[in-house]
């Protein structure tokens, strides 16, 4: 279930960039805290780091974690009997009173936090592009290929993909994740789950991409993960299209040809590939204090869509 208490009177703007709760920690990802709860469960907690050239800021964004969990939650819901997922609830009452050991922790874990099934996780990410855009613009307009592979000619920046395009890639621990063909993708993880993957992967999709339209959004893309449960099934896990996997573009500003305005992270890459050609910005998240403004348009406008 998604928390029934994530409003704007509810919580408070708090920002958490790290978390310490009495569980076992047993990873920690750019955004991610990852609690072991006992053989079968994880604790999720979405913090408000954010994370852009694969470089995880020194600054945060107000209840970006609170935000994203309950995207995702959302999601979750809307995809019972489309897929299987990792969900078990985001509701922090309900974590509560599965794991008491949270009780004294409320306050921190209010609506940033998701109990999930175990699994053990696919190295894949299933990227999947409605849209040509972002880094697979840069490489079609310099080659006419994505990930290697040909595509049609005479297509321009932004143009919808028809149909859209699975474009796997590596999940790499540190450092950059590389675009891989579908060939190598069957090498990897064997012929019948890379056809799994991409067929969920569309499905989920193709759904997520038709609501959205509806709200006012388009999904340009977005990356999902997956992975088997103890039972042997292939589960959809992490986050699902949220302004951090996904690129978001409003329906009453689309121009095909040009540059979207984004209600993601695209402002804060374009700000430090602006700093970074300027000789302001070396790649170090360190050096580098992030102004505030690159992220109040994009939220603002993202939390009016979505009605909040």
């Amino acid at each position: 279930m998604p928390s029934k208490d994530l409003s704007a009177k509810a919580l408070p703007m708090t920002t958490m960039l790290s978390s310490d709760l009495p569980l076992p920690k047993i990873g920690r990802g750019k955004v991610r805290d990852i609690y072991a709860v006992d053989d079968d469960r994880l604790l999720l907690l979405t913090t408000d780091r954010i994370s852009a050239f694969d470089v995880v800021m020194g600054e945060t964004i107000p209840m970006k974690g609170a935000v994203l969990t309950q995207i995702s939650a959302f999601w979750f819901n809307e995809l019972e009997g489309v897929v299987p997922h990792h969900m078990i609830s985001a509701d922090t009452d309900e974590i509560i009173a599965a794991v008491p050991a949270l009780k004294p922790h409320r306050a921190e874990i209010l609506g940033r936090a998701m109990l999930s099934r175990r699994t053990t996780v696919f190295p894949i990410e299933c990227v999947i592009r409605g849209y040509l855009s972002g880094s697979a613009w840069k490489e079609y307009a310099a080659s006419g290929t994505l990930a290697g592979e040909k595509l049609m000619a005479g297509l321009v920046e932004s143009e919808k993909l028809e149909p859209a395009i699975f474009s796997p890639a590596t999940k790499a621990e540190t450092g950059h994740d590389e675009n891989i063909t579908i060939a190598r993708m069957r090498e990897v993880v064997g012929d019948e789950t890379a056809y799994t993957l991409e067929s969920m992967t569309r499905a989920i999709y193709t759904l997520g991409e038709e609501l959205a339209r509806e709200q006012g959004i388009i999904i340009a893309d977005t990356k999902f993960e997956f992975g088997r449960d103890k039972d042997g099934r292939i589960i959809l896990i992490d986050e699902v299209m949220t302004p951090d996997s996904s690129r978001f573009w409003a329906v009453d500003a689309y121009k095909p040809g040009q540059p979207q305005a984004s209600f993601d992270k695209q402002p804060l890459r374009d700000y430090l590939d602006v700093e970074r050609r300027a000789g302001r910005w070396n790649g170090d998240a360190r050096r580098r204090r992030c102004r505030r403004a690159w992220w109040r348009r994009p939220a603002n406008g993202i939390w009016r869509r979505i009605g909040a």
